[in-house]
């Protein structure tokens, strides 16, 4: 396991993409090959409001946020909520003012993931608010409006970037500075690094020989920067229309860093050394048949699985990652977020449609499907145990895949 996530090892999905920010579970308990038609057995639904916002779990606790207010109003209010992991009822909210309009059907968010870490929670909400509270109660430890206290970068469709705790530093992008860190227990700056420009994709911890960075995709480039001297090693382009930067880099053991964009952006695949504290970079790869809108990817063995598309069809794609070569892609999902434990696949399609496969360079082989959701439903599932967590634009609920 990486060492910059060892700290989570205690919560079972403790941030986005979960205790390794991969999407997978290295030791989950058996699951189940097949479903009834129905599906998993349900343990609970209610209704959430709206908002992409993720599942973060911990303690008996989940946490995600939502937003109240009219579509495409100016009078929206941003809702922080722990729920109750075993009934679905709430146990505590926390809410606030988010002025927020965006002119698209998908709504003004929020988007990011909470992150869990002991009894504390921080959260991001669209209009770039970042939030510590008490696990337990709610109560606000310490905030920061990173747009207004740090001139962060105004975006179309909202703040969108999960944070990331690397030792005792809170680390997020702004945008009038590359990334800032913040100590996690009283939210004062430790440092700031870079003048790129903010997107909507979320920080990542690796570990380069030895040496640790974190890397995010920003508007026009994929960065490296030393999170205890606040460097930038290295900088790489990555352009997209718009800015349009949403997904997180996937990291490999063999240094290979794949990174993804939608609206003419592309894939790459670049490899990374370091010695002395200098990073060489070398690419093996770009194309465009592999383009990720926002759904995330998953690095399976040497094989790398996502939805490539952004307006039209995205097919789950598998491609290889040492040569960009597309082994297999299947039309039977729209856009796609996957999560792999005891070496399936669970896949969630943004119709609702849940399915478990399992996905090999041969193909992706289905072993049940069942609609569970019917409303817009681009955040991706959680799973702690053999529970699993899924939401959309209406509600969030459980259900058992052991």
């Amino acid at each position: 396991m990486n060492s910059a996530v060892l700290f989570l090892a205690l919560a079972q999905w403790p941030q986005f993409g979960g205790p390794n920010r991969n999407f997978q579970i290295d030791d989950a308990p058996p699951l189940a090959s097949s479903w009834p038609p129905e599906g998993p057995r349900k343990l609970w639904a209610r209704e959430l409001g709206p908002g992409f916002s993720g599942i973060a779990i911990s303690d008996g606790r989940l946490f995600t946020m939502y937003n109240r207010g009219s579509h495409g109003s100016n009078g929206v209010e941003e809702v922080a909520v722990a729920i109750d992991q075993a009934t679905g009822k709430t146990i505590w909210e926390y809410n606030y003012r988010a002025l927020f309009k965006v002119d698209a059907d998908v709504g003004p968010g929020p988007h990011a993931t909470p992150l869990v870490d002991g009894d504390r929670v921080y959260t991001a909400g669209a209009t770039a608010r970042l939030h510590c509270l008490d696990a337990k109660t709610g109560k606000v430890l310490w905030m920061h409006d990173l747009k207004v206290e740090y001139n962060g970068t105004s975006l179309t469709y909202g703040y969108a970037s999960s944070p990331l705790l690397y030792k005792d530093k809170i680390i997020v992008p702004v945008g009038g500075y590359a990334l800032m860190a913040f100590d996690k227990m009283n939210g004062r700056p430790v440092w700031h690094s870079g003048t790129f420009t903010n997107a909507y994709s979320s920080p990542l911890a690796i570990n380069v020989d030895g040496q640790d960075q974190i890397v995010i995709v920003m508007k026009s480039d994929i960065v490296g920067i030393d999170p205890n001297t606040s460097n930038v090693l290295w900088w790489r382009p990555q352009k997209a229309e718009y800015g349009l930067n949403v997904t997180t880099p996937v990291w490999g053991p063999d240094n290979l860093l794949f990174v993804s964009s939608a609206y003419n952006g592309g894939s790459q695949v670049l490899r990374l050394h370091q010695s002395g504290g200098k990073t060489t970079i070398d690419q093996l790869w770009t194309s465009y048949k592999m383009h990720v809108h926002h759904s995330d990817v998953v690095r399976i063995g040497d094989m790398i699985v996502g939805s490539s598309g952004d307006f039209g069809p995205a097919p789950l794609t598998a491609v290889d990652v040492s040569t960009g070569k597309v082994l297999w892609q299947t039309r039977d999902f729209p856009k796609v977020n996957i999560l792999v434990a005891d070496h399936k696949a669970i896949l969630l399609d943004e119709d609702g449609l849940l399915a478990l496969a399992t996905l090999s360079p041969q193909g992706c082989k289905v072993l049940a499907k069942a609609q569970l959701l019917d409303k817009l439903s681009w955040t991706a599932p959680a799973l702690a145990g053999t529970k699993l967590y899924v939401r959309d634009k209406k509600e969030i609920a459980a259900f058992d895949l052991k």
